[in-house]
C-alpha cells in the first residue's frame, strides 16, 4: 500500500480572517431575518487542476488504451464563496473541470479548509461539482471501480486536484466583498439531445406531456457583481454531457463546458496566472444523465473532428450565457442556508408515499451489462447498448462475462456487484446529499448523474416545500461531493439502457433520493437541524499503485534537454500551423500547475511578449516517447500553434518549458528550449 503525503496535510495558507462574518449556526427557516434582503458578500477564485499530461488513464470512457498524451486546454477549479450578512451563513460552490468529484477529494479539500479556517467551512456548506469532462487524467478516486482504467491510484493527480480546488476556495474567500447577485434564465435549443429516447418514452405520457422537450433546455445563470459595479463572475447550469471529445482523444481538455468558460473568461480578460481578483465563469453541470451534445446521433456533434464539435457545442453555451449575462437584472433576495446529510444508499427503506405502491428498498451497489456496453456517444466493450455476454466476448475475448439477477435489482442483468467487494466496496455507498439556498435559488446537490426526468421529479419534490417559502428556481447540481453512478426513473430503469444499468442502488434509487430530499427541504424551510447520518469511510491510506512513476529521462548524447529536433519554417501566413519538436522530459515529473509547457512569443522591440500558452485553444502540447539507446527513455515534445486569423504580423518564436529527471540522483530539474524565429504575414 502507498501511504500518501497528500492525505491529511495542511493547506498552504495558515488560518486567516473569516471575511467579516461569524460562522452561521442557527436558522429561522427560509425568510426570517433575511426576507427581502439583496445584500451578499461574494468572492470568486480560480486555480489550475491539470494533472499529468502523459501516460495516465483518462477518466470517463473507461478505455484502457485512452492515456493522456498532451494538453489542448488546461483544467480549472472555479470557486465562489457567497455569504449572507443577515444570518451570518456562507456557502462555497465549486465547478471543477473533472470527470467526477470523488469522495476522497471532498474529504481532503474540507480537511485542508478546516486546517486553515477552523470551523468556517465544512461538509455542510462546501459544494464541489464536476463539469464531467471525459478528457482529464484519472486515478484520483479512493474506490477501486474508478481506478481500474488507470491501473490504480495516481497520487500526483490527486494532489494537483485537491490543492487546486483548495486554492481556488482560498482565493474566493480572500476576495469576499459586498455585492449583489442577479438572475436570468432561458432556453438553449440546439445544443443537446436525449441519447436514450426509448427509455425516456417509458415515463407516463401525462408526465411527458408537461414538458416540451425530452431534455431540459433551460440554462439558469447567476451574475455576481461587487459594489460599486465590479464584475466578479458567473455560474450557469445547463444539462449536457461533456463528451464532444470522443474516446479516441488523448489531449487533456475541459471539453465543451471548459471551452465555454475559456471563451467567456477571455472576453473578460481573466488572468489565470494571477493571484489577485479576476473574473471567473463557471459553466456547471445539471441533470445530464441521458443528455448528449452529439446532436446528430452517435458521436456526431456536427464538426469534422472532436475539436470542431467541442468548439461548436462550447460556443453555443457561451453565446447563450452571454445573452443571459447581459439581461440578468432580477436580484436574488433572501439569505444563504444549507442542509447536508450522509445516507447509506444501499440500505434505504423507501416509503410508499415515494414508490407510488408498496414500500421498497434500495440494493447493494451493482451495475448491469449495458453499462459495460456503453452509451451511444461512448461505446464500451460491447459496442453499444443492448449487448450480451456473447457479443462482449466476441469483441474482447479476455473479458469473462457472466450475469446474474436478484429480486432487489429487478430487471438488471448484473455483471458486477461492486458493493459486495471485500475488504471495501469498489464504489461508495455512504453518500452526501446537500441542499443549498442562495436567496430564492435552491441547489440540489447529488453525487449522481440524473436523467432528465429523474431530475425533474427531484426538483418538484424540493420545490413543493421551498416554493411557498419564496424559492423560485430549483436547480440540480449534478456530480457533486462524491460519485456513485447514475439515477434513472423506475420506468427508465426497466428498459436497462446504459443509464438504468448504471443506476447502482436499484430501481427505487430515485424514490429514495426524493424521500431524503423531502426531509432536507422540510428542515430547511422550518429552520430545523438534520442528523449528520453515518460517517463515510476514509480510504486515503489504503491506496495502491500498479504503474510506476518516471524512473529517468534520457536524450541522445549530442543533445540537451530543450534542444530542437524539428524546427519551425522561416515564415507563415495566418491560418497555418507552426509545429516544433523538442527533445524533452516526461510531463509526469511536474504537471506545472499554474504554469505552462509552452509559450508563443512575439518580439516587441528588444523584448519578447507572450501571446499564447498551453491553455489556449489554438495551441497543442503533445508528448511522445522516442526510443533512443541505451535507456529507451527519451521524449519528444511537439508544440503546435494554429495561427489565428487576427494574429498581429511580426516576428515570433515557440518556447517549450519542462522538467527532466536524472537517473543518477533522482532529482527533477527544469529546462527550456526555443525555436528559431519566424515571421507571421
Amino acid at each position: 500500500m502507498l501511504a500518501l503525503a497528500a492525505c491529511g496535510q495542511r493547506g498552504s495558507r495558515e488560518a486567516g480572517t473569516d471575511g467579516g462574518l461569524p460562522v452561521g449556526r442557527g436558522g429561522q427557516g427560509l425568510g426570517g431575518t433575511c426576507a427581502g434582503q439583496q445584500s451578499f458578500l461574494i468572492g470568486s477564485g480560480i486555480h489550475d487542476i491539470t494533472g499529468p499530461a502523459a501516460e495516465v488513464g483518462m477518466m470517463g470512457y473507461v478505455q484502457l488504451e485512452q492515456q493522456t498524451a498532451g494538453i489542448h486546454q488546461r483544467l480549472r477549479s472555479r470557486a465562489f464563496v457567497i455569504a449572507s450578512p443577515c444570518n451570518g451563513k456562507r456557502v462555497v460552490f465549486v465547478s471543477a473541470d473533472l470527470g467526477m468529484v470523488f469522495q476522497g477529494v471532498k474529504q481532503e479539500v474540507v480537511r485542508r479548509l478546516k486546517a486553515t479556517f477552523g470551523p468556517l467551512y465544512s461538509d455542510d456548506n462546501v459544494l464541489l461539482s464536476a463539469t464531467h469532462t471525459h478528457s482529464g487524467p484519472g486515478g484520483y478516486s479512493h474506490y477501486a471501480l474508478y481506478n481500474l482504467s488507470t491501473f490504480g491510484f495516481e497520487p500526483k493527480n490527486f494532489e494537483v486536484i485537491v490543492q487546486g480546488i483548495y486554492q481556488s476556495i482560498v482565493r474566493a474567500h480572500e476576495h469576499l466583498a459586498p455585492g449583489h447577485i442577479t438572475l436570468a434564465a432561458g432556453n438553449l435549443l440546439d445544443a443537446s439531445r436525449n441519447r436514450s429516447p426509448e427509455a425516456y418514452h417509458l415515463n407516463p405520457p401525462e408526465e411527458r406531456a408537461r414538458y416540451a422537450y425530452d431534455t431540459d433546455k433551460r440554462m439558469t445563470l447567476l451574475r455576481f457583481t461587487k459594489e460599486p459595479g465590479v464584475e466578479v463572475g458567473l455560474i450557469n447550469w445547463f444539462a449536457v454531457h461533456t463528451t464532444s471529445m470522443g474516446q479516441e482523444n488523448r489531449y487533456i481538455s475541459g471539453d465543451n463546458k471548459g471551452y465555454a468558460s475559456y471563451l467567456f473568461e477571455k472576453e473578460k480578460g481573466t488572468r489565470y496566472d494571477a493571484t489577485g481578483d479576476t473574473f471567473v465563469a463557471a459553466f456547471a453541470q445539471a441533470n445530464e444523465g441521458d443528455v448528449t451534445p452529439n446532436i446528430f446521433g452517435g458521436e456526431d456533434g456536427g464538426g469534422r473532428d472532436d475539436f470542431e464539435s467541442t468548439a461548436l457545442s462550447g460556443h453555443k453555451q457561451y453565446e447563450r450565457a452571454a445573452s443571459l449575462y447581459a439581461s440578468a437584472t432580477t436580484p436574488l433576495t433572501g439569505g444563504v442556508d444549507y442542509r447536508h446529510v450522509y445516507v447509506k444508499m444501499d440500505d434505504v427503506e423507501v416509503w410508499s408515499a415515494f414508490t407510488g405502491g408498496p414500500p421498497a428498498h434500495t440494493c447493494t451497489a451493482a451495475f448491469g451489462i449495458s453499462m459495460l456496453s456503453g452509451a451511444e456517444d461512448g461505446p464500451g466493450v460491447g459496442g453499444g447498448e443492448g449487448a450480451t455476454c456473447a457479443a462482449i466476448h466476441d469483441l474482447w475475448s479476455a473479458f469473462t462475462c457472466t450475469t446474474t439477477t436478484t429480486a432487489c435489482q429487478a430487471e438488471k442483468p448484473i455483471v458486477l456487484e461492486m458493493g459486495a467487494m471485500k475488504p471495501f466496496p469498489w464504489s461508495p455507498e455512504v453518500l452526501p446529499l446537500q441542499l443549498v439556498t442562495l436567496g430564492n435559488v435552491a441547489l440540489v446537490a447529488v453525487p449522481f448523474e440524473l436523467t432528465t426526468m429523474a431530475g425533474r421529479r427531484l426538483r418538484e419534490t424540493v420545490r413543493a416545500h421551498l416554493e411557498p417559502a419564496g424559492v423560485t428556481e430549483v436547480i440540480i447540481a449534478g456530480l457533486s461531493n462524491a460519485y456513485s453512478g447514475y439515477v434513472a426513473t423506475r420506468e427508465e430503469y426497466a428498459r436497462q439502457d446504459y443509464e438504468g444499468a448504471s443506476t447502482h442502488f436499484g430501481p427505487w434509487t430515485l424514490a429514495a433520493l426524493q424521500q431524503e430530499f423531502d426531509a432536507l427541504a422540510r428542515a430547511l424551510r422550518e429552520g430545523s437541524p438534520v442528523p449528520p447520518g453515518p460517517t463515510p469511510r476514509d480510504l486515503c491510506q489504503q491506496q495502491s499503485r500498479l504503474r510506476p512513476g518516471v524512473l529517468l529521462d534520457d536524450k541522445p548524447l549530442w543533445a540537451r534537454f530543450g534542444d530542437v529536433f524539428s524546427d519551425a519554417r522561416a515564415s507563415y501566413a495566418r491560418g497555418e500551423t507552426v509545429r516544433v519538436t523538442f527533445w524533452g522530459g516526461h510531463p509526469k515529473n511536474d504537471p506545472r500547475p499554474q504554469g505552462t509547457f509552452l509559450r508563443v512569443q512575439r518580439r516587441a522591440g528588444l523584448l519578447w511578449e507572450d501571446v499564447a500558452y498551453d491553455w489556449d485553444w489554438e495551441t497543442k502540447y503533445t508528448w511522445r516517447r522516442s526510443y533512443c539507446m541505451p535507456t529507451l527513455a527519451c521524449s519528444h515534445v511537439i508544440i503546435e500553434w494554429a495561427i489565428p486569423s487576427d494574429a498581429v504580423p511580426g516576428t515570433y518564436r515557440i518556447v517549450h518549458e519542462g522538467d527532466w529527471k536524472s537517473g543518477w540522483d533522482g532529482r527533477v530539474r527544469p529546462y527550456r528550449g526555443t525555436s528559431r524565429t519566424f515571421t507571421v504575414k
